[in-house]
């Protein structure tokens, strides 16, 4: 496979899982931090300025830097989504969950992200 190829499907692999990480920060179900990680590895091995754009993003830049540089995210935000991806899976279990494995399924993800939210480093500031 030729250099140019694979630095085009690196740059379609980052763009997919970019937009399904913003997808992700309004689906609470659907994790945001994975895919905007690997969307910007795929940058950078592609793309210098999709992943400059990305790593200077107000919003997703500073995420991705806070996240992978161990910085944390505020009390407030931690809360936030915690509280949001409870609203999200309750309303899901209660009205659209078809069944009992779907509807345990929902919760068991919906306490793994809790917990995983729980032990990222808490910033002081927000």
């Amino acid at each position: 496979m030729s250099d140019e190829l694979k630095k085009r499907l690196l740059t379609i692999t980052g763009t997919i899982c970019l937009v399904i990480g913003v997808i992700g920060i309004f689906i609470p179900i659907l994790p945001t931090t994975p895919f905007l990680l690997l969307a910007a590895a795929c940058y950078l091995r592609s793309s210098p300025r999709f992943h400059s754009w990305l790593m200077n993003n107000r919003l997703l830049g500073t995420y991705i830097r806070n996240y992978t540089e161990g910085r944390g995210i505020p009390i407030k935000v931690k809360l936030f989504t915690i509280a949001l991806l409870w609203v999200t899976i309750g309303i899901s279990i209660g009205v659209a969950a078809p069944n009992l494995i779907v509807k345990i399924i929902l919760a068991v993800i919906a306490i793994g992200v809790t917990l995983h939210i729980i032990f990222i480093r808490a910033r002081k500031q927000s």
